[in-house]
């Protein structure tokens, strides 16, 4: 199954809340939702130890 998106049972499945991108000529990657800033985004790792309470 290579689609972007895909609805079952439902009339409409795009909102803000959800990432919308495609495969393919459509376009790779993804827009809206937390997971359209992700391209601009770089991970960090932050490790605090010996943190007691």
């Amino acid at each position: 199954l290579e689609y972007g998106m895909v609805g079952i049972n439902v009339g409409v499945i795009a909102t803000e809340h959800v990432p919308f991108g495609g495969v393919k000529q459509s376009g790779l990657g993804r827009e809206g939702s937390s997971h359209g800033m992700d391209e601009y985004l770089e991970m960090k790792y932050l490790c605090l130890g010996d943190i007691q309470k």
